[in-house]
């Protein structure tokens, strides 16, 4: 028997107790017949049994083969009952697997297994926005299901700001692509939720179909954002929960170097001037009493990848975050960028970075610092030039000087895009405090 189907044997996976059960309730039927029929066999198993028996004195010769033929024989029938109750069992748990997990695949001992242990998984807060945070949760949940991804709700721009602007919405993108990576099945419903409509489109143009869901699902809500996140997480069978930072309707203000002040994401990112100081507008908002809790009981609380000041640095804006992460027991870690962005982080080192994200949350957040040492290719970093964008200078030293634990090694994935390899992620990640 291959190593696979002993796995649902391991400590933790909650089925050994409840087939010992089982077979307990068994044994305890069968002697409540035996006390109902008073000791003695029914009728018609008494007659079965001299049938049986005339069939073996009719086909033994002698005394001893009489006797190796009747222990030949209900060995036999205990072979069959056993193997018949056994068969049953299996196809029975694989038709069931199959009703409560419809697009899992693979033996039924290894689905079993895959979904129990992935419930036991450590529990992980993801803290951030944008495609950095949705590229790294799709490495996460293959290894555990406790994962809460708090999200920042600040976009202005593209669909999110207009159906922000029409509809009165919060943002929906950023929620959108950490629902679609923490989706069981990503394939097709990936495809159709980040379906964007061409310009051709009317009035639909530019809108994504995730988007339009969300939006969709908050009026049928009676415009309950949250409640909406988590009817679409159940359509999805998502692993873990998405959460708004803030429920609040706030706006990005940025002090820039020139002395100006910016607002709205979309203006910040496209002003020349460097960004000195981030703020919510109103400020000091609330987050959902779930995202405090959640990073109180975490046992990894991991802030970004994502875009420094308009991605990460706005949930720590929220002083109730902060404070959570502040007193929470759990080991938390800042996962850096790999590349520089233009109009946020132009010519900034890994410090700076870690020195951004210290001085908008007032104290230190963070435990760890994960930062990517590998080099892409030379192709691929004249591509990232010839659009402003450098590859962040891991100066471990620097950071190590301020008082952090680093975290330094190959963690990316060369394609199209110099992006945060997820498995490399997600394993880094979760060896750490062990």
């Amino acid at each position: 028997m291959s190593e696979g189907r002993w796995r649902w044997l391991l400590p933790g996976i909650d089925v050994k107790r409840w087939l010992l059960v089982s077979a307990l309730g068994v044994v305890i039927a069968l002697i409540g017949v035996w006390v109902l029929l008073g000791g003695k066999p029914t009728q018609w198993l008494d007659a079965l049994y001299r049938a049986v028996e005339a069939q073996i004195h009719r086909w033994a010769t002698t005394a001893r083969g009489e006797q190796v033929l009747r222990i030949a024989l209900g060995l036999t029938l205990v072979a069959i009952g056993g193997g018949v109750w056994w068969w049953g069992l299996r196809r029975a748990w694989r038709t069931l697997v199959r009703i409560l997990q419809p697009r899992a695949s693979g033996r039924v001992w290894d689905v079993l297994s895959r979904q129990i242990l992935l419930k036991h998984g450590r529990r992980v807060v993801v803290i951030g926005g944008g495609t950095g945070l949705s590229t790294m949760l799709r490495g996460l949940k293959r290894y555990t299901a406790n994962i809460v991804a708090v999200v920042t709700v600040t976009d202005d721009g593209g669909s999110s700001g207009r159906l922000r602007e029409e509809l009165g919405i919060l943002p929906p993108g950023d929620i959108r692509n950490c629902l679609t990576a923490l989706a069981d099945a990503e394939g097709a419903m990936n495809a159709l939720l980040q379906h964007r409509f061409p310009a051709a489109s009317g009035t639909l143009a530019g809108h994504s179909v995730g988007n339009l869901l969300l939006a969709a699902m908050t009026q049928i809500t009676g415009g309950d954002f949250e409640k909406a996140i988590q009817e679409i997480s159940k359509v999805l069978a998502i692993r873990g929960r998405v959460l708004p930072s803030t429920l609040s309707h706030v706006n990005l203000r940025a002090e820039m170097d020139d002395g100006s002040c910016v607002e709205g994401e979309t203006a910040i990112v496209a002003h020349p001037a460097r960004i000195r100081r981030m703020h919510l507008v109103p400020p000091d908002p609330e987050p959902p009493e779930e995202v405090v809790e959640a990073i109180r009981n975490a046992e990894i609380v991991v802030l970004g990848p994502g875009s420094l000041f308009t991605s990460v640095i706005p949930n720590l804006l929220v002083p109730r975050i902060v404070d959570a992460l502040v007193s929470t027991r759990a080991v938390r870690v800042y996962v850096c960028n790999v590349m520089t962005q233009p109009g946020e982080t132009d010519n900034f080192t890994a410090s700076d970075h870690v020195r951004a994200i210290e001085a908008h949350a007032g104290r230190r957040v963070c435990d760890y610092v994960l930062v990517n040492t590998a080099t892409p290719s030379p192709e691929l970093l004249e591509r990232y030039r010839a659009s402003g964008q450098e590859m962040v200078e891991p100066d471990i030293d620097r950071i190590r000087a301020m008082g952090y634990r680093v975290v330094a090694g190959n963690f990316i994935s060369e394609s199209d895009f110099v992006r945060h390899d997820p498995i490399r992620l997600a394993e880094a990640i979760l060896k750490l405090g062990r």
